[in-house]
């Protein structure tokens, strides 16, 4: 069977079938807001899906390019919310940014903050000095997510910057979810000091390596399972760590985006919401008529039109797999646009 393209590969078949995602990886790597809840009230089957994972044997990690709160704080939070977790549980990006940090400036250094409390403790555990003003002499610029940065701090961190000092930045979505809908994110922020000085920061958060590879070091996952909401941060940074993804549809990301999705930002698998970890995802599977058939669905392209088979499975999502690797193949070979795809995508009813 020739190799699907640029589709991460499905690596737990077995003479009995596939696994259920909770028993086929260690430990899943999951994103926060939009994943497991949005502002403070959890997603629709989060909790019972994350108890029954665990039940499962999966070991859960949250994993938040959110630097604005200790693990102590969100942990604390998923507890309230019905997911027991210890601090040690959560990776932010604040601790991915220290650690990024710490290698550049001689230990015990004076930073300068740009952010709340969960990227000051994140220094601290690195050995640094965080301070709030360029006259402590600040070796270095570290700047996350908090509601409460504003022009001062902003205008601090230019200041810094303009002089040369390093400049890290937590990560750079430019939006964030709130339970009121879309604010602001840290990009936004970082584009105001960027606008300022003409200088571009190292970014330690999702989809960078630096992000991932904080993650491994503290959770020591052998064989993870990235699992997110957004194409460009989540599943792009599972790409770029090597690793398999998880997109569900509770957050940012659409199903209408994915046919589109560059190569970096194509997940292996698709759910609705986190109900996804608990089922055995069928093998996607290329005919040599070029079709593509998952769980029950078939699609083909055929003169520049993506079309769904007469079958259907059980689960749409299963189709839109099948859809995705057919327009993706086309896409890829012809490195043109993507093949019509809104008549089937619509037929999926999601």
């Amino acid at each position: 069977m020739p190799d699907l393209p640029d589709l991460p590969a499905s690596q737990d078949q077995q003479s009995d079938g596939p696994l259920p995602l909770s028993r086929k990886y260690d430990t899943a790597l999951l994103d926060l807001d939009g994943v497991v809840y949005a502002g403070a009230k959890a997603i629709d089957h989060a909790v019972d899906s994350l108890a029954q994972a665990r039940e499962d044997g999966m070991g859960l990690a949250y994993v938040t390019n959110n630097a604005s709160r200790t693990p102590d704080a969100v942990a604390e939070h998923l507890s309230e919310l019905g997911v027991p977790a210890e601090p040690t549980d959560v990776i932010t990006s604040a601790q991915a940014a220290a650690r990024l940090v710490a290698d550049r400036v001689p230990p015990g250094s004076a930073v300068l903050v740009v952010g709340g409390e969960g990227l000051v403790e994140a220094l601290r555990e690195r050995g640094l000095k965080p301070v709030r003003s360029l006259d402590d002499e600040p070796r270095a610029v570290a700047q996350g997510y908090h509601p409460t940065v504003g022009w001062e701090q902003l205008a601090e961190a230019s200041y810094a910057v303009a002089r040369g000092l390093p400049w890290v930045a937590s990560n750079t979505d430019l939006t964030i979810p709130t339970a009121r809908g879309t604010a602001p994110g840290n990009g936004t922020l970082v584009a105001a000091v960027r606008a300022a000085t003409g200088v571009d920061p190292e970014v330690a958060g999702k989809p960078l390596p630096p992000m991932h590879r904080e993650t491994i070091i503290r959770t020591g996952a052998k064989h993870p399972l990235v699992v997110g909401d957004r194409l460009d941060t989540d599943i792009e940074g599972a790409f770029n760590g090597g690793v398999d993804s998880l997109l569900v549809f509770t957050g940012v990301s659409k199903p209408e985006e994915l046919p589109t999705a560059p190569p970096q930002q194509r997940p292996t698998y698709l759910a609705a919401d986190l109900r996804g970890l608990l089922r055995a995802h069928p093998e996607l599977v290329r005919d040599d008529d070029a079709s593509y058939r998952c769980g029950g669905w078939t699609a083909t392209v055929h003169d520049g039109v993506l079309s769904l088979g007469e079958a259907r499975g059980d689960d749409p999502y299963d189709g839109l797999r099948a859809l995705c690797a057919a327009v993706w193949e086309v896409a890829d070979s012809t490195r043109g646009d993507a093949p019509s795809w809104g008549k089937a995508l619509s037929e999926l009813g999601l």
